[in-house]
């Protein structure tokens, strides 16, 4: 069941990273609903988030959540909203987006792209704010 996140995982693709653990990876979305739309993942591949044990959820959660401290510093916005659909890549993974309405959330909005160098930016400054 490799995925793509498998393939950024093993480094055969590339990611602006944002985090980094043993078991858990976070990256800029490259087709992101506003700058600094991060995705975090378990570094095992596991295609559905309720299908993980319960003790590597807690851990997931909590990385997720020094994240998104992290780009709500780093990213103008009034909160983090945490999306999971699961239906885009078979790897389990949450969405953190800023926001600022409810409706800067909704994926049936058209995804935004950011030159190279706004990403390489933003990822820069997200992970100075990383504890």
């Amino acid at each position: 069941m490799s995925s793509i996140f498998s393939k950024i995982v093993s480094g055969e693709i590339p990611c602006y990273k944002i985090a980094e653990t043993e078991d858990f990876l976070a990256f800029l979305d490259i087709s992101p609903l506003a700058i600094g739309h991060t995705l975090v993942i378990p570094k095992k591949e596991t295609d559905y988030i309720f299908n993980i044990d319960d003790k590597e959820l807690a851990s997931l959660t909590l990385f997720a959540k020094s994240v998104a401290k992290a780009i709500e510093k780093a990213v103008p916005c009034k909160r983090i909203g945490i999306a999971v659909l699961g239906l885009e890549v078979p790897h389990a993974h949450i969405h953190l987006i800023p926001i600022n309405h409810v409706s800067d959330i909704d994926f049936s909005r058209p995804k935004l792209s950011f030159p190279k160098e706004e990403m390489e930016a933003v990822t820069v400054l997200i992970r100075s704010h990383l504890k």
